[in-house]
């Protein structure tokens, strides 16, 4: 058995600030038991990349840096494995949306680089980021074999899968995610159900559990930007971190409207048990999926 925490947070200009905020958290969810914790996407900063401005540039840093000392600081005094998200700085003009593996005597274990970079409206992340070069990644920690992938990674099933197939027996999705005010009444169920059911899914078809933190809040880092469109109404982000187990079943979920430390335990003997039961590995045709390497075959071809 081992508990895992995930610290689902708002966040300001303030970055010392809510890196005291994470601290906190992170102390909190060992108190109570936690010995993997899980931090949010970009959780130092405002989710700036509601729009394209290089002077947000200046908030990245390098691996290792100060974020990550801090980081390992805490994971030592509490013997805890932490997964700590971090605006990388890997050269002069090379950045990437990276999270640091962190095990429990304070070594870095490694990072992940979020592979698929997203650019969408308020979600410009391809101006920041370059896509990840180390490919999908499993660590070896004190209590468990773990797999990182940055929110929307979470999106893509081959991730999930490749990433598994490395040995990971649960898979952490630190995340920033939230609705377009205007769209939340018309289409934010259906967006949140989408979100929770991928996510579940990759827990299905995998035999693994998934911990997925995000940030909540309402953020508007683009005030007094002249690049302000005039009907700019921010990203409500909407919470709602779970852990789930390898059958989909939602163990612990965190509100929607506030911040929260969320401690679920998971047997980690149900990865092996489940796999024997639902044999999806077993039966998977690797000779035949050739064309998943293929940006798009056609109809019928």
């Amino acid at each position: 058995m081992v508990s895992v925490g995930l610290i689902q947070h708002s966040c300001s200009r303030d970055r010392d600030a809510n890196l005291t905020r994470a601290l906190e958290g992170i102390r909190e969810a060992a108190d109570r038991g936690a010995r993997i914790v899980c931090l949010q996407e970009l959780f130092r900063c405002l989710y700036f990349c509601q729009e394209e401005n290089a002077d947000w540039f200046d908030l990245a840093e390098p691996i290792p840096g100060p974020t990550t000392d801090r980081l390992s600081e805490t994971a030592r005094e509490h013997e805890v494995v932490v997964i700590g998200p971090v605006f990388e700085r890997r050269a002069a003009g090379l950045y990437h949306n990276s999270a640091v593996v962190i095990d429990a005597d304070g070594s870095l274990s490694g990072a992940y680089r979020k592979m698929h970079v997203p650019d969408d409206p308020l979600y410009h992340e391809k101006f920041y980021f370059t896509p990840g070069d180390l490919g999908f990644r499993t660590f070896a920690t004190r209590y468990a074999n773990i797999g990182v992938l940055i929110c929307w990674d979470q999106w893509y099933p081959e991730a999930a899968r490749l990433t598994v197939l490395k040995g990971a027996e649960i898979l952490f999705f630190p995340t920033a995610i939230g609705w377009h005010p205007s769209e939340k009444e018309e289409a934010g169920e259906q967006q949140l159900d989408a979100w929770r059911t991928i996510q579940r899914s990759h827990a299905i078809a995998n035999g693994v559990f998934v911990a997925a933190p995000n940030r909540v809040g309402h953020e508007t880092p683009l005030a007094g930007s002249p690049r302000r469109p005039a009907d700019y109404q921010g990203i409500e982000f909407w919470g709602g971190s779970f852990v789930c187990d390898p059958s989909g079943v939602v163990l612990a979920e965190a509100p929607h409207d506030r911040e929260a430390v969320l401690v679920a335990e998971i047997d980690l003997s149900r990865v092996d048990d489940t796999r024997r039961n639902w044999p999806f590995l077993r039966d998977r045709r690797v000779d035949a999926y050739e064309g998943l390497q293929s940006r798009y075959l056609g109809c019928g071809q």
